[in-house]
């Protein structure tokens, strides 16, 4: 019974012993050694236990390595999915950019073509007029003289044969003056160099676009310069027949080269690109640029408007007077040796014609009318780009900074300029009167 009771003791010690510490030591009873046979069975039970521990352990370690292998390799396949949708995202970004590159190439290759026609299309219609001018003067001053002529031969000269003549003469060059004053070619030679020079306006900011924002360019940027152009090629056309500007309006109306400025065509901005504060606008800036729109409007613009319709009367006056005198010259030509009064109307109407017909072409008087058509023109766009910035979204104007610049540069002003006139605009509008300074200095 000692013996037995001396077994359960040091198996218990020998199984905290196993627990505490990681080596077994000899232990001892307070009666003396354990004799071979309880040595024996407390080894065969620190073996069993010591066996089941482990399992134990290996048991719990296992199970946590596969919930960790498990939760790793979620978390590895929902990283990668991302990823992969992200890689997707770039990759059809890239793909979008490459393509809008490669169309605004092709639109930058379009424009310098467009250049180059209304550059050469313009020193031929100019020509066109000098040649025109030179030779209705010239036949015109021929008539003249041989009406004159016809009335001073006597029996020996062929009177007959001047007055055929100069009848002849004068039909064609009257025939020749409604052709010419029709189509206005010296109206038409600034159309052409107008257009030139918008579409070089369209060719460097393609340029500059893709040099500077190449990685960042989308099919809104293609699409805003397509419309640019066709808008352009409207406003511009090349064909005389069909689709040929009126050179007699009723009215001057500004000219139009730009396509609809609403948020459709505007460039969309990216937030890396936008100011962290107001994007460069504050309240005092907005009112400024409404009061240049108000001077534009009432001082510019109007006055283009006016001096546009001016050069317009007077330029019909002129092309209904040229056709009507060679007109007269030609009847009083057929009748010349007939009566006195003839002579003098053949002379005479002949004589005016020339001077007329060199006031209107040779003082390109449809020219100045197409000058002030496009002045007004480009007062009416300053006046919708300001409207359509200050009404859009502040994220997504241009840089108020930036764009004060820019207005401050279009009408010849410096930046204090600018806002000194914004100032005498506000000031005498509040004791309701009106300033007298226009806006540009170009013009």
């Amino acid at each position: 019974m000692a013996l037995q009771m001396s077994s359960i003791t040091c198996s218990s010690k020998k199984i905290n012993a196993f627990i505490d510490v990681p080596k077994l030591k000899m232990f001892r009873t307070r009666h003396g050694s354990i004799n071979r046979i309880a040595m024996q069975n407390v080894r065969k039970n620190a073996v069993s236990f010591d066996n089941a521990g482990f399992s134990f352990v290996d048991a719990q370690k296992s199970v946590g390595e596969d919930i960790y292998q498990q939760k790793y390799s979620v978390e590895n396949s929902m990283c990668t999915g991302e990823n992969q949708r992200q890689m997707q995202t770039i990759e059809k970004c890239g793909k979008d950019n490459d393509i809008a590159i490669a169309k605004l190439h092709a639109i930058l290759e379009a424009v310098a073509d467009r250049v180059e026609m209304h550059t050469n299309i313009g020193e031929q219609r100019d020509n066109w007029n000098s040649l025109l001018l030179n030779s209705i003067n010239m036949i015109t001053l021929t008539g003249t003289t041989m009406a004159g002529l016809g009335a001073i031969g006597g029996v020996e000269m062929p009177v007959l044969a001047f007055k055929f003549s100069s009848c002849l003469l004068f039909s064609a060059v009257t025939g020749m003056l409604m052709a010419m004053n029709k189509l206005q070619p010296s109206q038409l030679v600034e159309e052409q160099r107008n257009a030139s020079r918008l579409f070089k306006q369209i060719h460097r900011e393609i340029e500059t676009l893709l040099a500077l924002d190449h990685h960042h360019l989308n099919q809104t940027d293609v699409n805003n310069m397509m419309e640019r152009v066709l808008a352009l090629d409207k406003a511009y056309p090349l064909p005389l027949i069909g689709v040929m500007l009126e050179k007699f309006p009723a009215k001057l109306k500004p000219t139009v080269w730009w396509p609809p400025l609403n948020d459709l065509y505007q460039r969309e901005r990216r937030l890396e690109d936008q100011e962290r504060d107001c994007n460069g606008w504050t309240e005092e800036m907005e009112n400024e640029m409404r009061e240049i729109i108000d001077v534009v409007k009432r001082k510019d613009k109007e006055d283009y408007i006016r001096l546009g319709n001016i050069a317009l009367r007077l330029n019909k006056i002129f092309a209904i007077m040229g056709p009507v005198l060679t007109g007269m010259a030609a009847i009083g030509s057929a009748f010349v040796g007939s009566t006195s009064l003839a002579i003098y109307i053949a002379v005479g109407a002949g004589t005016m014609a020339t001077i007329v017909n060199s006031l209107e072409h040779g003082g390109q008087i449809g020219m100045v009318f197409e000058i002030y058509r496009n002045a007004a023109g480009f007062y009416q766009l300053l006046e919708e780009s300001i409207e359509s910035t200050l009404e859009g979204e502040l994220e997504r104007r241009e840089n108020g900074d930036l764009y004060e610049t820019k207005v401050a540069l279009q009408l010849g002003r410096s930046l204090k300029q600018l806002k000194e006139l914004a100032m005498a605009s506000a000031s005498p509008s509040k004791n309701g009167e009106t300033i007298e300074e226009f806006a540009s200095k170009l013009f």
